[in-house]
């Protein structure tokens, strides 16, 4: 009798904590959006300029970059949260397990990147952590929050494309200050030298240029700030190479394996 007693409290004991723990998590949004902001946190707009964006990335390549923003995470580390929400909800394809979770708990001031296993090759820990470090807490400090999403976003499509290798960035990321502090010296004390010393001798001969001078420029402008936005087009406004498409048709069942990084702010 003691023993069916017993086992009747652990069973209605460990149905209530199944049912507790289901409510730690928001349920898979329906209608299926990429941008969750249940702290509203962000305006209308900006949620439908991250939407709009994430939906093209997810249309063109089926790779799922999805923003949650909770109030708390409880008594989980947040990045056992983000992994169990993106299991729970399935993000990214189940044969690729191309998704991306950028996670932030607003009271918390915390934010993390939980990549699935598809995507640990492309956004190794490594370089997650520099997204988190650099994009998003700065941003996040001074309440711009869009902003840190957005430039967040974009690196990641950038290192999904093959536009910034993950294995040359990590392993030149930290140079990084100083090849741009040495391209702007040649700018500045080689390049534009040439360049007048070729427009006074146009002047002299009464030449026009060949047109070369703007190229040059433009294109040094580029190497300066890191080659614009890339192939792919404006990402932040939702135009550029994805193309358009409809709205977010829902999660493919992808998994996650641990791999990602996170900070607070």
């Amino acid at each position: 009798m003691i023993n069916r007693y017993s086992l009747s409290v652990l069973i209605v004991l460990l149905f209530v904590g199944t049912l507790l723990a289901q409510e730690d998590f928001p349920s898979v949004p329906n209608p299926p959006k990429l941008v969750n902001d249940y702290t509203n946190s962000l305006s209308s707009g900006e949620i439908f300029s991250l939407e709009n964006k994430l939906v093209a990335y997810n249309d063109s390549t089926s790779t799922q970059v999805t923003i949650v923003m909770i109030r708390s995470v409880g008594q989980y580390d947040i990045s056992d949260y983000a992994f169990q929400l993106g299991e729970k909800w399935g993000i990214g394809q189940s044969k690729l397990d191309n998704g991306v979770l950028i996670l932030a708990a607003m009271e918390d001031r915390k934010v993390f990147i939980a990549t699935g296993y598809g995507m640990e090759g492309v956004l190794p820990d490594v370089l997650a952590k520099r997204i988190v470090d650099q994009l998003i807490v700065p941003n996040f400090k001074m309440e711009a929050y869009y902003k840190g999403l957005d430039k967040a976003t974009d690196m990641i499509f950038k290192l999904a494309s093959g536009e910034y290798e993950a294995e040359k960035v990590t392993s030149t990321g930290e140079h990084g200050g100083a090849i741009v502090f040495f391209l702007i010296f040649i700018f500045i004390f080689v390049i534009l030298p040439m360049l007048k010393n070729r427009k006074d001798n146009d002047n002299h001969m009464g030449g026009k240029g060949g047109g070369i001078d703007l190229f040059t420029t433009i294109m040094l402008a580029n190497m300066l700030k890191g080659g614009g936005r890339g192939k792919f087009g404006d990402f932040s406004s939702g135009r550029g190479g994805f193309g358009g498409g409809g709205g977010f048709g829902g999660f493919g069942g992808g998994s996650f394996g641990g791999g990602g990084a996170g900070g607070s702010w």
